[in-house]
């Protein structure tokens, strides 16, 4: 009787997955023919170094930037959606143009605040293999599945040739989830009780030009941060017109990100506890402005913004479930939802971080290598 019930709860369990995947296909089949298109453009571009290099940094500029936007726009977004979507554009996308260029000026032609001179990522692609390509098509497609993939392991591991470099970005993006789980926990509980009686009514003026100053700032420091992502299609040092290319691009991809408001990931930010108050959201975006400026300064390795990100919310909302339920039945179902949350965005930041560890393995040769020669 055991093994037929379990057979049972198998067979259910596929068929929930079936239904799931046709579903789906059913609702998303316009996106997957353009997927279709973009898979096959891939394939044709490949061989032709100049064109495929362009074709795949456009791919991850939109992609990478429509799945980090739950870190960094995400709150302004969803704290500002009474406002026109075009003046939000604008002063993100002038924020945008600032911090790049001053890059660009600084450091020779290179846009990523050096993060691209690590060993191992320090070398412009030569030529491309195909996977190198759909790597952010692939992102494309879990950024419409609403997962909260580390653009940074997925676009910058596979051009790394160095197994070493890989380990020092996981180690790096794995102390950034603790730490600003840490915080989250810490931050929020003292905060709680000031949080509950202050959130209350209507937020006065001034909070809304504290959440644009401290919005601006956190889509700045995260630039420094994942430029690198985009950029790693490029070369290392950009002439005049390939930097406009570079900065025209992005800058148009956000007003169709904002227009878009969003888009299917925004949810991840919307479900959070009280997020869409411009008060919540400032305390939000200060909090991770602080940690990924700290970790800009601790070295030039690049690091997933997102572990810090879901680390941040996940701690967040374990303390404002401790701190504010008084009745242990509330306090339990409270708990259970922020683990819930938090075992959520960890689990599909998990599938990104593997999918791109066996595309590295696939595409590098030298990360073969190390890793066999490690291993035997």
């Amino acid at each position: 009787m055991a093994k037929l019930k379990d057979q049972n709860i198998n067979q259910d369990a596929l068929s929930k997955a079936s239904y799931a995947l046709f579903d789906f296909t059913k609702k998303e089949k316009s996106f997957l023919v353009i997927i279709l298109i973009l898979v096959s453009v891939a394939g044709i571009l490949t061989p032709y170094t100049y064109a495929a290099m362009w074709f795949g940094f456009a791919l991850a500029a939109y992609s990478a930037i429509a799945n980090d936007s739950i870190q960094t726009i995400g709150t302004f977004i969803a704290s500002n959606q009474n406002r026109k979507w075009y003046w939000l554009w604008l002063f993100m996308g002038v924020i945008f143009v600032g911090t790049v260029t001053y890059s660009w000026i600084t450091f020779n032609g290179d846009v990523s605040y050096e993060r691209l001179q690590v060993p191992g990522l320090e070398q412009a692609p030569q030529s491309f293999v195909f996977l190198q390509l759909a790597a952010p098509i692939v992102l494309l497609v879990m950024t419409r599945m609403r997962m909260p993939v580390s653009t940074t392991f997925l676009l910058l591991n596979v051009f790394t040739y160095k197994a070493g470099t890989i380990v020092s970005v996981m180690q790096k993006s794995f102390l950034g989830y603790l730490l600003a789980f840490g915080i989250a926990i810490v931050v929020w509980f003292v905060l709680e009780k000031f949080v509950k009686a202050y959130l209350k009514g209507k937020p006065k003026p001034y909070w809304y030009v504290l959440q644009w100053i401290t919005s601006g700032t956190l889509w700045a420091v995260w630039i420094m941060q994942d430029a690198a992502n985009i950029a790693v299609f490029l070369p290392r040092q950009l002439n005049v017109w390939e930097f406009v290319a570079y900065a025209g691009f992005v800058f148009l991809g956000l007003g169709f990100l904002f227009y878009l408001k969003g888009d299917r990931i925004q949810g991840i930010v919307n479900e959070k506890t009280k997020v869409t108050d411009v008060r919540a959201a400032t305390i939000v975006d200060f909090v991770y402005a602080i940690i990924l400026f700290y970790f800009k300064m601790v070295n030039n390795v690049p690091m997933s913004t997102t572990w810090v990100f879901i680390g941040l919310l996940g701690g967040r909302e374990l303390s404002i479930a401790l701190a504010k339920s008084r009745k242990l039945k509330k306090r339990k179902a409270r708990l259970v939802r922020a683990y819930r949350l938090a075992r959520k965005d960890m689990t599909r930041a998990l599938i990104g971080l593997l999918v791109s560890l066996i595309l590295a393995l696939i595409i590098n040769e030298g990360v073969r290598k190390e890793i066999f020669e490690l291993i035997f």
